[in-house]
């Protein structure tokens, strides 16, 4: 059995190398590294995968985050609801503009952001909701939209977890994850669904005047070449990795469907095991597993981290601290009762592997590790 990673970027490589480096070296012959035609053409190939309109390829996730604000225009002091349980990137964007993040609590099934505490944090100063379709599923976008809507608020997507998830809203449309909002925002981190060999990011939108800001602002506020109209940052996605963004781009369906068989296959050996709840499936998103995050009840989740590490199996806690507690973001007006569920998460949660390359001996090998700890 082929050692077990979380993700295995090796494996995925050995099957994709011949496109892998040839497209490499396809960039390296014709030198053009910086805004290279690769980048311009994996943008126009992404948007129409997505559907969108326009997509912005930029530096990474978090620079996605911070453009998509500084488009909106959103100034100090502005509130921005976003959820208790995520990275800090997502905060920390907020945070870093001047910008008041309003952390609120989580969906105790789906992870994601619960839109009655949305709606109950909202005051005179709130400007934008920041949704994160955590693990691979969607928020409830359709709930979320309309809460925006009343209160003439933006939404910003994060899908860095969630690349080519699909929404299923109430009146049968079907939308790919970060075309929903006013603006979407997603990382190419080497771990994603979607990834590249290094740091990668992309700002998504239907909006014709929202992209040409977003455009202006990721090339130093400038859309005439030393004019400056606005100010910007210098967030540029490399040539060399578009390229392969576009070579995984075209396997990125398959991938997703090798994230859910592997899923469903823990699913099958985990349904009904006491001690252990297996990850929610929304009604109105399917999931594409970035991560496969188990609640655990009654068990000790270091001493199973550690007996699966004893027993070479990988296994992460995605977060054990709330954003309310990291000493960045601590506020008098947070208290722990506002936070239930994500207090509850952060204790219980644990994520197996789950990858493109999964083979069925890793499955086994790996539920039946679990088992044996669980039955003793």
């Amino acid at each position: 059995m082929l050692p077990i990673q979380m993700v295995d970027l090796k494996a995925q490589y050995g099957r994709l190398k011949k496109e892998i480096d040839e497209a490499i070296k396809n960039v390296i012959n014709n030198t053009a590294f910086i805004n290279g035609p690769e980048v311009k053409t994996f943008g126009k190939e992404l948007s129409e995968y997505l559907d969108a309109r326009y997509v912005i390829p930029c530096g990474n996730g978090t620079d996605a985050l911070q453009v998509a604000m500084m488009a909106l225009d959103l100034k100090p002091g502005d509130e921005v609801i976003t959820p208790d349980f995520t990275f800090v990137a997502t905060v920390e964007v907020i945070a870093l503009l001047g910008l008041k993040p309003v952390l609120v609590d989580v969906d105790r099934d789906t992870f994601n952001i619960s839109p009655e505490a949305v709606e109950a944090a909202i005051t005179k100063k709130t400007r934008a909701i920041v949704p994160v379709h955590l693990f691979g599923q969607c928020a409830d976008m359709d709930r979320i939209a309309d809460i925006a809507r009343r209160h003439n608020l933006y939404i910003i997507e994060d899908t860095a977890q969630a690349m080519g998830a699909e929404h299923y809203s109430a009146g049968g449309a079907t939308r790919k994850a970060g075309t929903i909002g006013h603006v979407g925002c997603t990382s190419f981190f080497p771990s994603k669904n979607l990834a590249c060999y290094g740091d990668g990011g992309a700002v998504i939108t239907n909006d014709e005047e929202l992209a040409g800001k977003l455009t202006a602002i990721v090339n130093h506020g400038s859309k005439i070449k030393y004019y400056h109209p606005m100010v910007g940052v210098n967030s540029r996605l490399d040539t060399l990795q578009a390229a392969i963004l576009r070579v995984k781009l075209k396997h990125l369906d398959e991938f997703n469907t090798a994230r859910q068989k592997a899923a469903a296959y823990y699913d099958v050996v985990f349904k009904d095991i006491s001690g252990i709840e297996t990850p929610a499936r929304s009604s109105f998103s399917n999931h594409v597993f970035h991560q496969y995050t188990l609640k655990l009840n009654g068990i000790d989740r270091e001493i199973l981290r550690k007996y699966l590490q004893e027993h070479h199996i990988p296994a992460m806690v995605y977060y054990p601290v709330p954003m309310h507690l990291q000493e960045a973001y601590k506020s008098p007006e947070y208290h722990n009762s506002n936070f239930p569920v994500t207090e509850e998460l952060c204790k219980t949660v644990i994520s197996l592997p789950i990858h493109t390359e999964m083979d069925k001996e890793q499955l086994e090998y790996i539920t039946g590790t679990m088992l044996k700890f669980i039955k003793g």
